[in-house]
């Protein structure tokens, strides 16, 4: 259970914050940036939210409480000692749950004949800028994996590659299934004759 009664604590006016682990790092840490990043992915799925209702907002707030769940694993890295608690971590079944989905909801979706703009309507627009922005976090979780003596598991970094999947194809989605897609038209407004 988490208790916050004190919002500020004047440790980071250093530039040093803490893990999860009570570890002391530099605010610009590859792992402080990489959950950083999920928390932008969060904030961005909060403002989708604001447009979508029924199964898609469901889906969003899920998602966002997932993220959350990614960001304490990220907190939280595995150095092979007992923390004297279980951390929580990513697991299968949510990287699952976001395959089914994305199957669940291109089945009616035509296959794409172009690339598609960020655009079409509000929510659609919406959540393909949090996919920008969950593509610039899966490249930080990925970063952060690579790292010697940083470890981030299979799963947390399949979430986040396949959360940035289903906000492509909820974006879809939420132009009508792709009617209402605003596609890439190649040199469109090129002048050269």
């Amino acid at each position: 259970m988490v208790k916050l009664n004190k919002i500020y604590t004047k440790t980071g006016d250093g530039g040093k914050t803490r893990l999860a682990t009570g570890e002391p790092v530099d605010k610009w840490h590859p792992r402080v940036i990489a959950y950083g990043s999920v928390d932008e992915t969060n904030a961005a799925l909060g403002v989708a939210a604001l447009e979508a209702d029924g199964e898609m907002a469901a889906s969003l707030f899920r998602i966002q409480n997932d993220l959350f769940d990614l960001g304490a694993d990220l907190a939280t890295p595995d150095r092979g000692k007992d923390l004297g608690w279980e951390p929580l971590r990513i697991v299968t079944a949510q990287v699952d749950r976001l395959e089914a989905e994305i199957d669940a909801m291109n089945k009616d979706i035509p296959a794409l004949d172009s690339f598609i703009l960020p655009g079409g309507s509000a929510l659609a627009t919406r959540l393909h800028v949090a996919r920008t922005i969950c593509r610039r976090a899966e490249r930080d979780v990925a970063r952060l994996s690579h790292m010697d003596g940083e470890t981030v598991s299979t799963a947390a970094l399949a979430f986040i590659n396949r959360l940035s999947d289903w906000l492509f194809v909820a974006g879809r989605a939420a132009n009508g299934n792709g009617a209402n897609d605003v596609k890439w038209v190649p040199g469109a407004n090129r002048q050269d004759k």
